[in-house]
């Protein structure tokens, strides 16, 4: 973050945004966590190393290219009409990462897709909360701080997650930086690895039907706001 920040790649103004409070902040937190959480889930397991990598470059194209349109039901209608959204993107893009690695660190099929389910279902679930500082790696945290007492790669990956989301938590919440959907779709990602390793098929399945209705929900309240 420190190096982006030093010489960041283009004009100042590429990296900057407006936040609720009308106050300037940087985006690079997003690359950084992004980055650091993909290196040290992937020393764990290449998958979810790759899984993590994906969802924040699609989070960062919808940082660059995004538009005003909220929630998937948007997204969708526009696909049907021609117009691919970096909302489409994003839903496809991260879908497909996190079925991939769901198979690849899984054995049984039924198990590879609740897998992919959990991956990228965390990943959204992480990037609905990120309307606040601090929210959303704050909720990594705390969601994931269970995971460390684990052994084996669950624990690991869940370090990766949890690594990445302290070292930005402190300039994301005193409104220095901000994640993006660089940065939050990365970090949600790497939790839901972290969670696919560590549980069998009755885990899985708990995480995914949360996963679902998180998405479901978050979709509803996103249109609405869209519409108001």
């Amino acid at each position: 973050m420190a190096a982006l920040r030093a010489r960041a790649p283009g004009t100042r103004a590429r990296w900057e945004r407006t936040n609720h409070a009308g106050r300037t902040v940087g985006l690079y937190a997003g690359p950084a966590s992004a980055v650091g959480a993909a290196v040290g889930a992937a020393r764990v397991h290449p998958a979810a190393g790759l899984a993590v990598l994906v969802a924040g470059a699609c989070g960062a194209y919808d940082d660059v290219a995004g538009d005003h349109r909220r929630g998937f039901r948007a997204h969708l209608g526009a696909l049907r009409g021609g117009e691919v959204t970096s909302g489409a993107v994003k839903l496809f893009g991260i879908s497909a990462a996190g079925l991939l690695a769901g198979a690849l660190m899984k054995e049984r099929p039924a198990d590879r897709v609740l897998a992919g389910v959990v991956i990228a279902g965390s990943a959204h679930f992480a990037n609905l909360l990120d309307v606040r500082p601090g929210r959303t790696a704050g909720a990594v945290l705390a969601l994931g701080a269970p995971g460390l007492l684990r052994k084996g790669p669950g624990g690991e990956l869940t370090a990766a997650a949890l690594g990445a989301a302290a070292a930005v938590l402190p300039d994301d919440a005193g409104e220095r930086v901000m994640l993006g959907d660089t940065g939050a779709h990365a970090l949600g990602a790497a939790l839901g690895t972290a969670v696919v390793a560590s549980n069998r098929r009755a885990g899985l399945l708990a995480h995914a039907v949360a996963a679902v209705a998180a998405a479901a929900y978050g979709g509803r309240v996103s249109a609405w706001a869209g519409a108001r």
